[in-house]
């Protein structure tokens, strides 16, 4: 009996392995990700079914209108335009020279907590916490809009 369970294991793990083998062979792309001559610069969705995407074609950056039944050129931009956007952010500040010179000098003492920021709950930091879902809902939506 103790051989017969140990035969279908083996012979469940050997087909198991091979499923998963021929699964990551068949999501492997042909021709590499995008790093060719054609490559998705920036997307940003208008509404379920509509989005404007920046494609980089060859040496051209091309803006285009894509809808569930047709994609339209809407005109063309520089590519230094699009291909450094992975150093901007929103969270970034621009500063100018005096506060940055200031910044510069060293540490800068900051005030302690505002009276009327939200106090932290025994929840804070863990997976229950609200919080802690609407960090990573952001952060989700702020790695999958730059692409």
């Amino acid at each position: 009996m103790l051989e017969l369970v140990l035969r279908i294991g083996f012979t469940l793990l050997i087909i198991m392995g091979m499923m998963w083998g021929l699964a990551r062979l068949v999501r492997r792309p042909l021709l590499g990700r995008g790093h060719g001559a054609l490559m998705v610069l920036n997307r940003q969705q208008l509404s379920r079914g509509a989005a404007v995407a920046v494609v980089k074609v060859a040496d051209r950056a091309m803006i285009l209108g894509v809808t569930d039944q047709q994609v339209s050129l809407l005109g063309e931009a520089e590519i230094a335009d699009f291909e450094h956007h992975h150093a901007e952010h929103r969270d970034h500040l621009q500063l100018d020279d005096e506060l940055a010179a200031e910044l510069a000098k060293g540490p800068v003492d900051l005030p302690g907590q505002h009276p009327a920021a939200p106090r932290h709950s025994r929840l804070e930091g863990s997976i229950l916490s609200p919080r802690t879902w609407k960090t990573a809902v952001e952060f989700l939506r702020d790695r999958t809009s730059h692409r």
